[in-house]
């Protein structure tokens, strides 16, 4: 072959190459920046790109091959539309079962008293209590433990089997069936994680109630506070190792709806 005609088709290949990268970059990258843990603030825009690129350039050959480029018009645009969508939805659902352990930690944080104990949170961006950052790190212990990042891995996968790059977007309606659903499932598991030491706490302060009526003189209001706060810790320790079967039930529940994603429900 001639040299000249060699390096026309070898650089075709490698426009090729890159092309499929970049398709598959944009789902990716979209799932990274809006999951948990890797796409919160701490992590820096830069590690996030490298490791969308790394995963792209590892997944790319076990994709369906992108369509053919034939020019930057209104349908490529639509398309990166569609592969940024999907991938933040997906990541979203990932992201709103963190958010769940960080709204049980605010709900017990309420009732022990620990509401006033309050820092800046590098992983969410914002100002939150101890106890809710607390709940937010082991459920990231947790997804790593159970292979999470494996799990999403093959979510990717799966995505671009269900809904290969360039093909035409589902039904909507079920799409977006699917957020309110699961979102009823998450705050009912934040609730379920919080509320055994919200009723324990409930009994302690109704305890408190009926002693301050009962004998003033004691001054069980003073009392109250470090008892609420030592009581809850203690409730805290005795939870974090029940922790794990209704984590990975939520787990489980988030992969599920982000599977259903590319379906359209």
């Amino acid at each position: 072959m001639d040299p000249a005609t060699q390096m026309v088709i070898d650089g075709q290949q490698a426009f090729g190459m890159i092309g499929t990268l970049l398709w598959t970059a944009l789902r990716v990258g979209a799932l990274l920046m809006a999951m948990p843990l890797i796409g919160t603030r701490s992590v820096p825009t830069q590690i996030r790109v490298m490791a969308a690129l790394a995963l792209s350039l590892a997944l790319a050959p076990l994709l369906p091959a992108p369509p053919p480029w034939e020019g930057f018009n209104a349908a490529v645009v639509l398309s990166i539309a569609r592969e940024l969508a999907v991938g933040a939805a997906m990541g979203f659902m990932l992201r709103l079962v963190f958010e769940a352990g960080a709204l049980a930690g605010e709900l017990i944080s309420q009732g022990t008293g620990l509401s006033f104990a309050q820092m800046n949170d590098p992983l969410r961006g914002v100002n939150s209590g101890v106890i809710a950052q607390w709940f937010y790190l082991v459920f990231g212990l947790l997804f790593f433990a159970a292979n999470g990042h494996l799990a999403t891995v093959a979510l990717l996968v799966h995505s671009y089997h269900a809904l290969p790059i360039g093909t035409a977007l589902p039904d909507m309606e079920g799409t977006l069936a699917i957020a309110p659903t699961f979102f009823s499932l998450v705050l009912r598991g934040a609730v379920t994680l919080a509320l055994p030491v919200m009723v324990a706490m409930l009994a302690v302060n109704l305890a408190f109630g009926v002693l301050s009526r009962a004998a003033p003189a004691l001054n069980p209001i003073q009392l109250g506070l470090p008892v609420s706060v030592l009581l809850g810790l203690f409730l805290i320790a005795m939870l974090a190792g029940e922790l794990g079967p209704p984590v990975q039930r939520l787990f489980d529940q988030a992969f599920e709806a982000s599977g259903q994603v590319p379906l359209g429900g």
